[in-house]
């Protein structure tokens, strides 16, 4: 079915119904090596609206940048919430899509309705006393940031002050896994096998599904703990703002924040550290790593969200009614797909953004837009900035092991990252840390600690995670 495109943009509407179309797949092996090439092969042929098939399921994918923000925006007239999806109402989505597991996890990413007024204002204010910097609460979780990041980089150096290293396996992975075991108050080092069965989950292999019920599982006894005995951490302050949730029902919030926001920065952080070494003129990015303030990195964390946001699909969305929208009416209850990477390289958009600038536009969409935005953006962007900060301050000198265009990728219908991050590395000189402050953070009250309270390294380094990033070193060798 052609779609009415003219040389001026649209000269009519297409009526056509989403189930009467044979759409191609969008997840191929193109999509994994290129994806950037489907998204304007869709989009030469369709428009900025293109009907696609997912895993056997059709649905609309948004490809334009003007269409996508009119999506995210318009939160009454393009609903989440999978009670709004007609075909899946009508049982005509198959119990055994690939995707239904992910989708049918009701947390605040996915719900939809009149309860998540109160949930998204429980997320702002569970999330507050951890995103706002004068807060105390922001600072012990800032020190922690540096502190596991400094962890990960003395274990590669196990291996030798120079060597190779996987970045993405080594550092860019655990590190804002562990940042979001310190935000759910796991006690000790507890949280380390929980972290590693959400890296299973992420992974999508064969043993994906018994370890999202340990997870879940795990994350209900945490919830359980905290009912309790309430602490200062998400979980506890979660349940202050909406003291109604269900055990059952807290587990499944902070599965979100565990598995979305570490996937999230992890990919951010590795993108920007290929950014860093690949665009820097003498090859290993040294003059770019010496204007790396915190400001700076966070500009080139803006231009690598860009070109290579770490979320490239959101979850969808659905019609509330018949609605025009690029060259297609979509349907009351039609699935809607907005691509942040489709609606960033929208020539309408892409061609007002300078390339060669070093200061970065802050229009991208990789937090999404509107109502819906992410609510931990301020956050998960702190983590990503800080622990590629101290990279650049640990290492003296760092550079890809493989040429930036052969550097492997993974894809899924929701994220996009490199599988994994080579790197040739040498370690700077460790200065001598700071005397401990007097009186000691661990035995100040609470409310006046701005460190962080970190897991017994011995108990750390008997957790499967340890064994695990170890296992690494000693294989590398």
């Amino acid at each position: 079915m052609e779609s009415q495109v003219g040389e001026g943009g649209s000269v009519g509407v297409d009526g056509t119904r989403l189930e009467e179309m044979t759409p191609q797949p969008l997840l191929t092996r193109d999509y994994e090596a290129r994806p950037s090439l489907v998204y304007e092969r869709l989009r030469q042929q369709h428009g900025p609206v293109a009907p696609v098939d997912l895993l056997g399921v059709p649905a609309w994918l948004v490809l334009g940048y003007r269409e996508s923000l009119r999506v995210l925006q318009d939160d009454e007239g393009w609903p989440k919430g999978l009670e709004n999806w007609r075909a899946r109402t009508d049982g005509e989505v198959p119990a055994d899509w690939p995707l239904g597991p992910s989708l049918e996890v009701n947390h605040v990413l996915i719900q939809g309705g009149p309860g998540y007024g109160s949930l998204r204002s429980a997320w702002d204010a569970a999330l507050k006393p951890f995103q706002d910097p004068g807060n105390p609460q922001a600072k012990r979780l800032k020190a922690a940031v540096t502190v596991y990041a400094d962890e990960l980089i003395t274990l590669v150096g196990q291996g030798g002050g120079t060597g190779v290293a996987d970045l993405s396996a080594q550092f860019s992975r655990p590190l804002p896994l562990m940042v979001a075991s310190h935000l759910l108050g796991f006690p000790g080092s507890q949280g380390d096998d929980a972290l590693m069965d959400m890296w299973r989950v992420l992974d999508a292999g064969p043993d994906a599904e018994p370890a999202l019920e340990r997870l879940l599982a795990t994350l209900a006894e945490l919830a359980a703990v905290k009912l309790k005995e309430p602490g200062d951490d998400f979980p506890s302050h979660l349940l202050a703002a909406h003291p109604g949730l269900s055990l059952d029902e807290l587990a499944r919030e902070l599965f979100m924040l565990l598995g979305m926001t570490s996937d999230h920065v992890g990919i951010l952080m590795s993108n920007t550290v290929v950014e860093v070494i690949a665009g820097d003129g003498d090859g290993d990015g040294g003059g770019v790593r010496a204007s790396l303030s915190a400001g700076m990195i966070r500009e080139t964390m803006n231009r690598v969200v860009m070109r290579k946001p770490p979320l490239v699909n959101f979850v969808p969305r659905f019609a509330a009614e018949d609605t025009p929208l690029g060259n297609y009416t979509i349907r009351a209850g039609d699935p809607v797909w907005v691509s942040s990477a489709a609606a960033h390289a929208d020539p309408l958009f892409a061609d007002h953004v300078a390339a060669g600038s070093t200061i970065s536009t802050r229009a991208h969409l990789s937090w999404g837009a509107g109502p819906r935005q992410c609510p931990a953006r301020a956050l998960a962007s702190t983590v990503a900035a800080v622990g590629v900060g101290r990279l650049f301050e640990r290492f003296s000198h760092l550079e890809l092991a493989l040429p930036a265009d052969q550097l492997p990728w993974r894809s899924s219908p929701f994220m996009r990252g490199l599988r994994s991050l080579p790197v040739r590395y040498e370690l700077a000189p460790l200065p001598q840390r700071a005397a401990a402050l007097d009186p000691p953070a661990a035995v100040r009250p609470a409310a006046e600690r701005t460190e962080p309270v970190l897991p017994d390294q011995s108990a750390r380094q008997r957790s499967s995670l340890w064994r695990y990033l170890t296992g690494l070193i000693r294989g590398g060798r």
